[in-house]
């Protein structure tokens, strides 16, 4: 039995992670975050490195390091039932309600929707994300090696054409980015705004769903120590995290120089369309919606399979693994088609409860023998990061529905409960007491025994 692996097969987990990681909505909030923050990028940058490289990173080792089958068993340890309902909210959210709509969604916004006039507009987008998710689920019910092919081909091709661009885009800016005025909310909070940016890639829930994945690949490779799978994840997760910083470093710039071209954009798929045209022309359009469209359908390929295979294991009365693809895949068409902008928006509060739960638990799971991986200590940091999360969930609801259900009062008292509460992070201070109720509860359960 070996404890580490090679330097060739370190890289190899790190182009799997980086695969599974990294797609198309990977860019389009970084460009967007730039173009919000603009002066004040760098501190933006950190915040959003912090939960969209580093906590998914940990996520997917934390599965490794609690030798966890998968995203069910490692959260069942808060309580069997917390562990379905968690697993089900976090499968439903990369899944049918947000990412998998995002995919079709992202590839018309930036690859067929400048192409047609408005008038065309809903009629090209149900056209387009019908035919789009036809193709998703045909592969889904008869898995091929499209897969691998696209992993192998697309995504070099992809980031070579982003290459490309960012290359032309730096070098011939818009405007300096020191010159570009943040909008309002980052003139002040650039860091913690750029941190709840980060929520929208969903990588770190991402991490702990497919996880599993990667494990199993070190594991094939020979290790067997949970805590050696843990450090080779996190090793070939380094390169990883290089490369996705790299990358979002140097997209945020190029949105922020954006904005001496074009005014701020409404997300980031328009803003990303409206950079590749400007600099690359009609050419640069063919190909950024070739290549975007090519990596969403993988994406959502394996969205759609993950969600299909977890959902017939979880519910094993109900629907079959076809059924419950076609179900995702049909109800995934439909959300597409209220289109990118509110898409988004609705995902932010899901996001913003979801999130910090996600967080504690990966934390908890990588500490586990640091507390002999006492239940108590699961469910009171749980417990800690939940009530102030459901107040961000409100907080961050649609105005609509915010005036209509009084929240903005409700806002008002949680900033006045929770410590940091107005920058998103209230949920720290109740998880780390959370933590100190949870220890102390396992010391005086251990003396009574």
């Amino acid at each position: 039995m070996k404890s580490k692996l090679t330097f060739k097969e370190t890289i190899l987990v790190a182009s799997t992670l980086f695969g599974m990681f990294f797609g198309a909505g990977n860019l389009i909030f970084p460009v967007h975050l730039g173009q919000l923050a603009g002066s004040n990028a760098w501190p933006a940058i950190i915040g959003f490195i912090i939960t969209a490289v580093s906590i998914p990173i940990l996520a997917v080792a934390a599965i490794g390091n609690t030798h966890s089958d998968d995203l069910l068993q490692l959260s069942s340890k808060v309580s069997g039932w917390y562990g379905v309902v968690f697993t089900t909210m976090l499968y439903l959210t990369i899944g049918p309600f947000f990412a998998i709509p995002r995919c079709a969604t992202v590839s018309f916004t930036t690859g067929v929707a400048p192409m047609i006039s408005e008038s065309s507009f809903r009629i090209g987008q149900m056209i387009f994300t019908l035919a789009f998710f036809a193709v998703v689920l045909f592969f889904s019910l008869k898995p091929t090696g499209i897969l691998t092919w696209i992993g192998r081909i697309i995504n070099p091709f992809f980031l070579a054409f982003l290459a490309i661009l960012i290359i032309v885009a730096l070098t011939h800016p818009g405007s300096p980015m020191s010159e570009v005025e943040p909008t309002e909310a980052y003139k002040s909070g650039a860091l913690f705004n750029g941190f709840i940016e980060g929520y929208g890639t969903m990588d770190a829930i991402a991490g702990l769903a497919f996880g599993i994945v990667i494990i199993n690949s070190v594991r094939g490779l020979g290790i067997e120590k949970d805590s050696d799978v843990a450090r080779e994840t996190i090793k070939s997760g380094i390169f990883t995290a290089i490369l996705m910083g790299i990358i979002y470093i140097l997209t945020i710039i190029m949105g922020a120089q954006s904005r001496g071209l074009f005014e701020l954009s409404d997300n980031g798929g328009i803003a990303l369309t409206q950079i590749s045209r400007y600099y690359l022309h009609d050419i640069g359009m063919v190909i950024l919606a070739l290549t975007i469209t090519l990596a969403c359908l993988k994406t959502a390929i394996g969205l759609v399979t993950s969600c299909s295979e977890m959902f017939a294991k979880m519910f094993p009365g109900s629907l079959n693994y076809r059924g419950w693809a076609i179900a995702f895949t049909a109800f995934s068409f439909a959300v597409s088609n209220v289109g990118l902008t509110a898409i988004i928006t609705y995902a932010v509060p899901v996001l913003m409860l979801l999130y910090p739960l996600a967080t504690v638990l990966i934390l908890m799971a990588l500490c586990s023998k640091s507390f002999g991986g006492s239940v108590h200590v699961y469910r009171w940091v749980t417990l800690g990061a939940f009530i102030p999360a459901v107040f961000d969930f409100l907080k961050t609801l649609p105005e609509g529905i915010q005036t209509a259900l009084n929240i903005p009062a409700l806002s008002a008292l949680g900033a006045r409960i929770f410590p940091f509460f107005d920058i998103g992070l209230g949920w720290i201070i109740p998880a780390i007491i959370g933590l100190v109720i949870g220890l102390v509860v396992t010391r005086i359960r251990a003396a009574k025994a």
